[in-house]
């Protein structure tokens, strides 16, 4: 098959006519740019749609998904990384059969390259380019952990003869023949990327070392080091984050930039002085990683309405609620994008500023130089903005300035620390807020709290116990119309029987009767009464509903929220 046949190809799979497809290659080549490549960039076709015209057109399987049961990571072993991600094809089982995915079939070259290493006669099936990476990167097998802890224990290096290259542009993946306790530290962040892990801790006890990743909100023990490579595994760190090694006394903060992978990730590091030497707690930021959609975010349809009216009006605040790790600023973000429009000018206040926005104006607290919240608030408000973000309201002048700006027409956006949406006007009123000022410009509260979510290919049906229905406030009548699920563990989740994770939201308007408690200093108690009354769903009742619809399990919304004697019966 010619190079020129991809005309054909386009043509038969009906993707494009005659007339379009010689009118997409004139504009490609002014472009410079090949016709496939102009294409996809102008969304004339999809990744999707081309791959499965390749596979029509030259009789081969369309993969929609690369499985565990699929890979070899004995053959994929024998392939250079390099080679297979330059080129975007891999070996695997199709039907039962070794197999070369790719996602460009009419780039013979690596096709030929690797049909030789795997021994020649080897079909061909198709795939997208995105299906193609992310398997590389989650199956490619990097030096076991295990092999890597005996070469350390066996190591006589001291720290004083490690060598700690600078950092540069590499990915890491493909840096394996360094130190050995670099490879190590390269090995725990790719092994966290390829893992979803949000943070890693490197703990030190008395005789151990201990290495942690959190995997959808929970703990795992993923490696025990020697406890003698502890102060060059930590050094390490610190060159990376530009910290100062010799400084062993005080806690330490800084920050990581590098590529995972092919991702590029952005790691805040905060180093703290404990009993038996220094913990370190690395978070990772995906900076590839998409923004929520408001209308993928599991929300009822009560509460989508209202924080849709909210968010459209052009002014008030809006407090996001919860935990540290709850998820909140994720919220903002969504909603953000959400707002995100060439005609609206969005300047945002954060402390550190997660995740880069295109469109909006990212302004980072640094408190040593006096940036606080306030400052920056202010300032903000001489640079003509619609709306403003605030990382989190944390005092009276924070609070005060919001308020101020939501009064003279500017939709503001913010994060409290309370149990529940209610507790925010009390949180507020005892910052020292005047209660008419909070009555006039908060528009809506909303609290939430992150559940895992049951793994789709092994969740199983089961029948809860009287006491599990009894906590969540259901009756043995009830719960006969409900299916239940609980966890099991396949491949695919790790075993644990949960994958990814997945909000549970109480809101609560301000109302004219809400409005008329906050004038009157009422306590938590009465607020969340009278917001029940108004519609408002309780945490503990939002996760029932997402329980129901097979989502996540009993025991999951247990763990974040409760029921109690206050909330009115749940309809099922």
């Amino acid at each position: 098959m010619l190079k020129n046949d991809i005309g054909a190809i386009l043509i038969a799979a009906g993707l494009v006519t005659k007339d379009e497809y010689e009118a997409h290659r004139a504009q490609a080549a002014q472009a410079g740019q090949s016709v496939i490549a102009y294409m996809l960039a102008q969304n004339y076709v999809t990744p999707e749609a081309l791959a499965q015209a390749y596979a029509s057109y030259m009789h081969v399987p369309f993969v929609e998904k690369v499985t565990d049961k699929m890979t070899d990571i004995n053959v994929l072993g024998k392939i250079p990384l390099k080679f297979l991600r330059e080129n975007t094809v891999m070996p695997a089982l199709v039907e039962d059969k070794l197999t070369i995915l790719t996602a460009n079939p009419m780039q013979f070259q690596p096709l030929d390259e690797l049909n030789l290493l795997l021994g020649g006669n080897v079909p061909f099936a198709v795939s997208t380019p995105k299906i193609i990476i992310d398997a590389i990167n989650k199956y490619y097998p990097l030096e076991g952990t295990k092999q890597m802890i005996e070469e350390l224990a066996e190591e006589k290096t001291g720290l004083e003869e490690v060598e700690f290259t600078d950092i540069d542009e590499r990915d890491i993946v493909g840096q394996q023949a360094e130190a050995p306790v670099i490879k190590l530290i390269n090995h725990i962040l790719y092994q966290a990327v390829k893992q979803n892990a949000s943070d890693i801790h490197i703990e030190p006890y008395e005789k151990e070392l201990s290495v942690r990743y959190r995997i959808d909100g929970k703990l795992y023990i993923v490696m025990s080091p020697p406890k003698r490579i502890q102060d060059a595994l930590i050094s390490r760190i610190k060159i990376m984050a530009n910290l100062n090694i010799a400084e062993k006394r005080i806690p330490q903060d800084g920050r990581i930039d590098l590529r995972i992978a092919g991702k590029p990730v952005d790691i805040r590091v905060s180093i703290l002085p404990v009993q038996f030497g220094e913990r370190v707690v690395m978070r990772i930021l995906d900076k590839s990683r998409s923004f929520s959609r408001l209308q993928d975010m599991d929300f009822s349809k009560r509460d989508y309405q209202v924080i849709m009216a909210a968010i459209n009006r052009p002014n008030g605040i809006i407090y996001v609620t919860g935990p540290t790790g709850s998820g909140k600023t994720s919220t903002l973000y969504a909603v953000l994008a959400e707002l995100n429009k060439p005609d609206v000018n969005i300047i945002t206040v954060e402390d550190p500023v997660e995740y880069q926005m295109k469109g909006v104006s990212q302004v980072q607290v640094r408190t040593k130089i006096g940036m606080t919240f306030a400052a920056a608030l202010r300032s903000i408000l001489r640079q003509d903005p619609d709306i403003v973000m605030i990382g989190e309201t944390r005092d009276q002048e924070t609070a005060q300035i919001a308020i101020q700006a939501a009064l003279t027409g500017h939709l503001v956006l913010s994060t409290l620390h309370t149990n529940n949406a209610p507790a925010s006007i009390t949180r507020l009123l005892d910052m020292g807020v005047e209660p008419y000022l909070l009555a006039s410009s908060v528009e809506l509260a909303m609290a939430q709290r992150l559940v895992r979510r049951l793994c789709p290919l092994c969740k199983k049906v089961y029948k809860p116990s009287a006491s599990e229905l009894k906590s969540i406030g259901l009756d043995e009548k009830q719960a006969a119309a409900i299916t239940f699920y609980k966890p099991v563990g396949c491949d695919e989740c790790a075993n644990t029987g949960y994958k990814g994770r997945l909000a549970i939201f109480e809101m609560m308007q301000m109302t004219p009767e809400i409005a008329k408690l906050t004038m009157e200093r009422a306590n938590t108690t009465l607020l969340r009464q009278q917001a029940i009354k108004d519609g408002m769903t309780l945490l503990a009742q939002d996760g029932l509903r997402k329980v129901i619809e097979g989502l996540t399990t009993i025991e999951e919304v247990l763990s974040v929220a409760t029921l109690d004697g206050e909330a009115e019966e749940i309809e099922v």
